[in-house]
């Protein structure tokens, strides 16, 4: 496995991305555009370079026993190259974020003051598995004019080595620093637990990953955290709901991708079809070989493994589904509000009262009627990509895409004006 250098300065190496921000903050919308499609472009021609190295980590994975759903988020091959480098492309096609005018107004003395957006300067990202994320958040950031600096997991290591180096090599074509896009010297745990002290030189840590990587990082930062939490994700099949829609969109919110954070978890049914339905979504979900679990009530009408109260308080990222038959409604809310991670929540119904009550009372980032979970992401929301998807309420929630990746200031213009 690779090891990053333990004995490089991490103050030094902060400064000199902090010092970097001030070139990138100059950078004109068509440059920072031209720059992002020749990353693209670089991405798709060194194909090759990008599936080599990645096939290491897959090698050390499988000698690591690895989840397969951890094998799927680590590997990359033709396709999902590809698709990086269209997230890139589409991520420069974008308007830029830095500069717009917010809000204006002037005062009854003259003043003149506009809300102005700005990029927040240097980020740090900590996150784990997928390799694409290494591009995805450095274009993001390039095109917002924010500095990034990467934290990957060890497990995808030479994978993303090798993708933030042909980004800087990119960068350095154009005469720009390669701090304006780099990993993290020093990849320890260690090496985090500096970084995300260094407020000094960093403006915002993002971390996106397992549960105990969210609360290492919120217990210890003193440099601001927005967090991507996990997604333990609801879907709630109602009494009016229409059952082909409602069983489509379960299996895909399940099975489509289970390894990721906006596949459901939990598909709440209510008691009124749940004889009716239960025996559909069985047969339905046998034919995807998931595993299902499920409670008391369930277990009367399917016949599947027994779901108790840490099933229904588990992100499994896997193919394993727990079911729960409510009496109403308001018990599904009940349940989402107790077990949900402020992520995505699904309500497939007919009925317009029940979808509003539904979307009012669901306190969570993202909020579907008669759509899968699957949706929350950046590129579905027409973002390009997205640095991760927040559970906090402050200052950015759901999908973070480039507009969420600037902060404001006021520009006061005057005349001579002073205060009396």
């Amino acid at each position: 496995m690779i090891t990053e250098g333990g004995d490089i300065d991490m103050e030094e190496f902060l400064k000199r991305a902090k010092e970097s921000a001030s070139i990138l903050s100059t950078l004109n919308g068509d440059i920072k555009k031209r720059v992002l499609n020749q990353m693209a472009d670089a991405i798709e021609a060194n194909t090759n370079r990008i599936k080599e190295h990645n096939e290491i980590d897959m090698a050390n994975a499988r000698e690591m026993n690895l989840s397969p759903a951890m094998m799927d988020r680590l590997l990359l091959d033709d396709k999902r190259i590809f698709s990086m480098a269209k997230a890139v492309r589409e991520i420069a096609a974008l308007k830029d974020p830095v500069g717009r005018v917010l809000d204006g107004w002037v005062l009854d003395n003259g003043l003149k003051i506009e809300k102005v957006s700005i990029p927040i300067g240097v980020i740090g990202i900590i996150y784990e598995s997928r390799p694409n994320v290494t591009s995805d958040t450095a274009a993001l950031c390039f095109k917002s004019s924010n500095v990034c600096i990467l934290k990957g997991g060890k497990e995808a290591a030479y994978s993303n080595k090798i993708i933030a180096q042909i980004l800087q090599e990119v960068l350095e074509k154009n005469s720009l620093p390669k701090e304006l896009i780099s990993l993290l010297p020093d990849s320890s745990r260690e090496g985090v637990a500096k970084l995300i002290k260094m407020d000094k030189y960093v403006d915002l840590i993002i971390p996106r990953g397992g549960e105990a990587l969210i609360r290492y990082v919120s217990e210890n930062a003193t440099v601001p955290v927005v967090k991507h939490d996990k997604g333990l994700c609801h879907t709630y099949i109602d009494s009016f709901a229409d059952f082909d829609k409602a069983i489509a969109i379960a299996v895909n919110a399940k099975v489509q991708r289970p390894g990721v954070c906006n596949a459901m978890e939990t598909l709440l049914v209510h008691k009124d079809i749940a004889n009716e339905i239960l025996p559909k979504l069985f047969e339905e979900f046998k034919l995807y070989s998931t595993e299902l679990k499920g409670c008391a009530l369930t277990r009367e009408i399917i016949n599947v493994a027994e779901a108790d109260e840490k099933d229904f308080e588990t992100e499994y990222l896997a193919n394993i589904l727990s079911l729960k038959v409510v009496e109403n409604i308001d018990e599904a809310i009940s349940h989402i509000q107790k077990y949900g991670s402020g992520h995505s929540e699904a309500i497939v119904t007919e009925n317009y009262s029940n979808a509003e009550k539904f979307m009012n009372s669901i306190d969570a980032a993202c909020v579907y009627v008669n759509a899968s979970t699957r949706f929350t992401d950046g590129g579905e929301f027409g973002f390009g990509a997205e640095v991760g998807i927040s559970t906090n309420k402050l200052h950015a929630r759901g999908p973070m895409g480039i507009n969420d990746l600037t902060t404001y200031k006021y520009k006061i213009y005057g005349q001579g004006q002073i205060r009396e």
